[in-house]
C-alpha cells in the first residue's frame, strides 16, 4: 500500500503543499530494500516535480536512515511497520521548519511505526562490537531523533537535513 502526497502525472501540483508519502510493510526482510527504494523514488519525485533542491547526498542519507529503522522494526517487532516521509522547507518560500536556521533550510522527516512497545536505547560507540550499530549511525547522520510510545507500539522519528 502506498500513499503519495503529490499529484498524479499531468495533474496540477500545489506548490504550497507539504510533500509526504507513506507505505506499509509486512515486516519481512524484503521490506528493508523496498523501503529504501520507496524513499529514493519519493525524494527524487519531490525534487523533479516540485523543484525542491534535495541533494543526492541527502537522498542517500535518508535511504540509510530508513534502512536502519525498518531493519530494526523487522528484527525486533512482530508484524507490519509503517514508513512516513515528509519534506519540509528547502524551497525558500515558506515558513522555516522547527530547528531550521533560515527559510531555505530543508529537511526530510522520517517516521517508522511498529507494534513493539520497547524503546530503542543508544549504546556507547564501540568499534570492537560486531553489529548493533544502526541506532548509532542514525544518531550520527540526523539533526533530530524522537521516540514516542503509541497506544500500540512506538513511533520513531528522525530529521535529516539537506546537505550541500
Amino acid at each position: 500500500m502506498e500513499w503519495i502526497g503529490l499529484a498524479g502525472e499531468g495533474d496540477t501540483v500545489c506548490r504550497d503543499a507539504v510533500p509526504w508519502a507513506g507505505e506499509c510493510y509486512d515486516g519481512t526482510p524484503e521490506s528493508i530494500s523496498a523501503a529504501r527504494c520507496f524513499t529514493a523514488r519519493f525524494l527524487s519525485r519531490v525534487r523533479a516535480r516540485l523543484g525542491v533542491p534535495i541533494p543526492e547526498e541527502t537522498i542517500a542519507t535518508a535511504q540509510l536512515v530508513v534502512s536502519e529503522l525498518v531493519t530494526n522494526s523487522c528484527k525486533y517487532a512482530p508484524g507490519p511497520c509503517l514508513l512516513n516521509l515528509e519534506v519540509t522547507g528547502g524551497r525558500g518560500d515558506g515558513d522555516a521548519p522547527r530547528g531550521a536556521k533560515n527559510r531555505g533550510d530543508g529537511f526530510v522527516e522520517i517516521t517508522v511505526w511498529d507494534a513493539d512497545p520497547g524503546l530503542p536505547t543508544p549504546v556507547a560507540a564501540d568499534p570492537e562490537r560486531v553489529g548493533r550499530h544502526g541506532l548509532e549511525i542514525v544518531l550520527a547522520v540526523s539533526e533530530g531523533f524522537e521516540v514516542r510510545r503509541e497506544p500500540v507500539g512506538k513511533r520513531v522519528g528522525v530529521r535529516v537535513a539537506f546537505s550541500g
